[in-house]
């Protein structure tokens, strides 16, 4: 797929710093006014580079969701910039946002969003529909979607007839199957079993080592977190750590006890 074909109708900014893709300085987010008014962030200043997985943590309220809703499109600041693959993406109209969004981003969420009447294979297809696919490809596509997150042979089931762990890889195939640049997860293992998780864990770590994609995934729990190069930890609207993770790189991308107690022990060292 030809990403510069799809860039955004903007001018680009005139230098890119290294390999960043997203670069947040001092963006800030505030609802409401006078004695309602609430800060949900407060200044964040934030670079995130290209093939990097980055785990954001914090308490519910830490501001974590509206960071990661302002780098989806979702959601715009009240002040200060972002630039993405250095665009500035203050300057861009909603409908720029949206081919932004469209053309770069996927998005993975807790609850799945999966559409309950329509087969795995027709959610898997909707966001090509969007796209203007023809039904041909985007059916092959889709197909070859499902099959990378073992999935083939459940095409026609519907949500229903799928398990919790099956039908968030549904949800995973449908985010990357136009091929996007991020992948934004919001507790994608939120509503799922030990197993579960961790098989979804894996199959994310593997779409970032093998394919490329950048991952941004917020979640509450640390041996979820433990599977990114980098944890983030939000609080009160601000960063307030960011440490890079040990690197989890095994042949089956599994992580066993040795590896998660060296984990903890080098967390334990860049803290003190």
């Amino acid at each position: 797929m030809n990403k510069s074909a799809q860039q955004p109708d903007t001018e680009q900014a005139d230098t890119e710093q290294g390999n960043s893709l997203i670069e947040l300085s001092g963006i800030t987010r505030v609802y409401g006014k006078g004695d309602a008014t609430v800060y949900a962030l407060r200044g964040i200043d934030l670079r995130i580079n290209d093939g990097e997985f980055v785990a954001v943590m914090g308490a519910s309220g830490s501001g974590k969701s509206t960071c990661m809703n302002i780098m989806g499109c979702l959601d715009t600041s009240s002040s200060g910039s972002y630039f993405f693959k250095g665009v500035d993406v203050g300057k861009l109209s909603r409908n720029q946002r949206a081919l932004l969004r469209r053309n770069y981003l996927g998005f993975v969420f807790q609850g799945y969003n999966l559409l309950h009447r329509t087969s795995a294979l027709e959610n898997v297809e909707l966001p090509l529909m969007y796209r203007g696919i023809s039904p041909a490809k985007r059916r092959l596509q889709a197909m070859q979607a499902l099959e990378i997150v073992g999935l083939k042979g459940r095409e026609s089931h519907s949500p229903g007839e799928l398990s919790g762990g099956q039908q968030q890889r549904v949800a995973i195939a449908r985010a990357i199957v136009s091929e996007p640049a991020v992948l934004l997860a919001d507790e994608p293992t939120g509503n799922l079993d030990s197993e579960y998780s961790h098989e979804i864990m894996q199959l994310l770590t593997r779409f970032n080592r093998e394919q490329k994609i950048t991952i941004i995934m917020i979640t509450h729990e640390q041996d979820m977190a433990e599977y990114a190069d980098r944890i983030i930890k939000f609080a009160d609207g601000a960063v307030e750590s960011d440490i890079k993770n040990g690197v989890l790189n095994n042949t089956n991308n599994q992580i066993t006890d040795i590896e998660r107690e060296d984990i903890n022990s080098k967390q334990q060292r860049s803290i003190s």
